[in-house]
């Protein structure tokens, strides 16, 4: 029996693992400048000069007297007839409250209000770009005399925003302006309130220490009169301004010290977009320059 034929049998090779995975490895190289740069160094320069601006400030506050800071304030102040309208108040005794601020409140029925026109004026006399400090301190002693007389009585204390003091081309003109709460005349007739008595007691004091003849204005706002009354707002306006001078007189004002009293109805409101609003009523009493 033949034996079979034997096969060479082959070497057996051993596997060959799978291939790795190939990993692509992003880097990004740094310009150079790295943590040195970048948008931080301008947020840091804009905190730079906020902080030396107001170091600045500190300085000019210790270092200027009181009336060259009146003087610069005054360069800053608006100047354009139109822009001190729109920010009426500003002048005021309470500064930054205005008067023609929206108000909620419902509108008390009555007569009397005006639109203010400031201008600031230098020491010699008319409107310039550069304000008026000569006649802006005399204001404001005015505005503190009247204030300070106001704030000791309790009925009155609570009336310091109706009151206004105001620098004007003529002189300086001080506002008592109605509202919802209060009224200087009682309703559709030239009788006084009480608190508008004493009121014009303080007006009637700090007067007495200033020089210059005095106008009595009286305003009123826009509510029509009923039918078959034979009053209308001119003379309304024309009689609260002789019965506010009246009462001054009363306070010990001398007679010669009136140039004249004035009725303008509703003619010069002090809220346009709202004739009947109750602080288009007012009582204006304007010290005259006597320069």
């Amino acid at each position: 029996m033949a034996s079979a034929a034997l096969k060479p049998v082959e070497d057996e090779q051993p596997q060959e693992p799978p291939p790795a995975p190939i990993i692509v490895k992003k880097v990004i190289v740094a310009g150079g400048d790295g943590h040195h740069g970048g948008a931080w160094k301008v947020a840091y320069a804009d905190f730079v000069t906020a902080m030396m601006a107001f170091f600045l400030l500190l300085w000019l506050l210790g270092a200027t007297t009181e009336d060259q800071r009146k003087g610069l304030a005054d360069y800053f102040t608006p100047t354009l007839v139109k822009m001190r309208e729109q920010s009426a108040g500003s002048d005021g005794m309470l500064g930054g409250s205005s008067l023609v601020d929206a108000d909620n409140y419902p509108h008390a029925a009555g007569q009397t209000g005006t639109q203010s026109i400031t201008i600031p004026r230098d020491t010699a006399g008319g409107p310039t770009e550069g304000g008026a400090p000569a006649a802006e301190r005399r204001r404001a002693a005015i505005a503190d005399r009247i204030e300070d007389a106001m704030s000791q009585r309790e009925r009155l204390a609570r009336l310091v925003r109706q009151v206004r003091v105001l620098t004007v081309p003529e002189g300086i003109r001080i506002d008592l302006v109605d509202d919802a709460d209060f009224s200087m005349f009682h309703l559709s007739s030239t009788v006084l309130t009480p608190e508008a008595r004493q009121l014009l007691e303080i007006i009637s004091a700090a007067m007495a220490e200033e020089s210059g003849q005095l106008v009595v204005r009286g305003h009123t706002d826009a509510l029509p009169w009923r039918d078959g009354v034979a009053a209308n707002n001119w003379s309304l306006s024309a009689g609260r301004a002789e019965a506010t001078r009246q009462e001054m007189l009363r306070n010990e004002l001398s007679e010669a010290r009136f140039d004249r009293i004035e009725g303008v109805a509703d003619r010069e409101l002090l809220i346009r977009d709202d004739p009947t609003d109750p602080r288009n009523r007012r009582i204006s009493i304007l010290l005259l320059d006597n320069r």
